[in-house]
């Protein structure tokens, strides 16, 4: 607005940028030693920023040919790469140097190549390579983001692989077979995130809602083997985890749309389920945890969660666009969520640090 004071630091990023944007300024930055270092390193932010969907498809090619697991499997030479998974042997080469250059796979002395650094890691967590393969649906429908901002979400490939998102209505156990198993396998991670940061042996009963095939109740179990266990999810799904736990898990199907939570449970559990869904919605469920929860009971919530130091990309950009894909939901601080809670009812809200907050941040709060 003409006229308006702004705050000095504003202000100060305001002149900030004016000078960032001088190609004058940026070729002086370039050459002058004491902030050549600093150009580069912007630079290539800025490049990475630009290729980086190049980047991930690089390792979605890999993910898809099985390159992990054949690199992991012991030194491979091109030609023997290549013969594995089918590809000329200008192709694999191409791809190996791709993978290299990102530190997924590494070149010996002797011209074979292994695993790099980040694909040994990406080995170690299955998970992640199940997320690379789904993101197939998210880039299809990011092919037009312009598009996507100006429908308000959904509608797409992603949206179709979560039923749910956008109020489907009832879901049989094909439609949950594909998102069921993606969040099993993405569970491990978060679930070591939060059993590192949270101390479960105080409670009798831990209920898991929105818990899918009990990846996350299968880990808690493991480390307190005489807490009772329970589950609620849509029936398709809740069968599945009554599968995978088998008579130590209570599995109640139903939808916290339209249905009362069980009770019974001291400690409830919302594990990556808040961001899936609009305030609208969440601000329901909390209601409906609440009243499922004795007095002095406990609810805890782990997600990434928006604006987390280090970690803001994942918020905003990455989950912000992932969630407007699939319709459903959006990240939200640690503020914002507190808040929430509290108008829930809730009290005593605290955040709890995580190892790893870029794969889940923790909140808990008692009734």
């Amino acid at each position: 607005m003409a006229g308006e004071v702004l705050d000095w630091r504003d202000r100060w990023t305001l002149w900030r940028n004016r000078v960032l944007a001088d190609r004058g300024f940026q070729r002086w930055a370039a050459r002058f030693p004491l902030t050549r270092p600093v150009a580069r390193t912007r630079a290539r932010a800025l490049f990475d920023l630009v290729a980086g969907f190049v980047y991930a498809q690089v390792a979605f090619a890999a993910v898809q040919l099985g390159l992990f697991d054949l690199l992991a499997a012991g030194p491979k030479s091109v030609a023997e790469v290549a013969a594995a998974v089918d590809l000329p042997v200008q192709g694999a080469e191409r791809l190996l140097k791709a993978a290299e250059s990102l530190g997924l796979a590494e070149q010996l002395r002797d011209g074979r190549f292994t695993l790099g650094q980040k694909g040994a890691a990406l080995v170690g967590n299955g998970g992640i390579a199940e997320m690379i393969r789904h993101h197939a649906h998210l880039y299809a429908d990011l092919a037009d983001p312009v598009a996507l901002l100006r429908r308000g979400g959904g509608g797409g490939t992603l949206s179709g692989y979560w039923p749910y998102a956008e109020g489907a209505g009832a879901v049989d156990s094909g439609g949950v077979a594909a998102y069921s198993a993606l969040m099993a396998a993405s569970q491990p991670l978060v679930a070591e995130q939060v059993l590192d940061a949270y101390d479960f042996s105080r409670h009798q009963t831990l209920m898991d809602v929105g818990g899918g095939e009990g990846a996350f109740l299968e880990a808690v179990s493991a480390q307190h083997p005489g807490l009772a266990l329970m589950l609620f999810d849509l029936p398709a799904v809740a069968e599945r985890a009554r599968v995978r736990l088998g008579p130590k898990l209570v599995a109640v199907g139903g939808s916290f749309l339209t249905d009362a939570l069980p009770q019974g449970a001291d400690i409830i559990s919302l594990v990556r389920v808040l961001h899936d869904h609009d305030d609208a919605v969440v601000m329901e469920l909390l209601h409906k945890v609440h009243t499922a929860l004795p007095p002095g009971g406990t609810l805890l919530v782990a997600e990434p969660m928006a604006g987390t130091r280090g970690a803001e990309p994942v918020g905003d950009a990455y989950f912000g666009f992932y969630l407007l894909a699939m319709g459903s939901g959006r990240p939200r601080t640690v503020d914002r969520l507190s808040t929430m809670l509290r108008t829930a009812g809730f009290a005593q809200v605290r955040p709890i640090p995580t190892a790893l907050p870029l794969s889940a941040s923790v909140l808990v709060a008692k009734v």
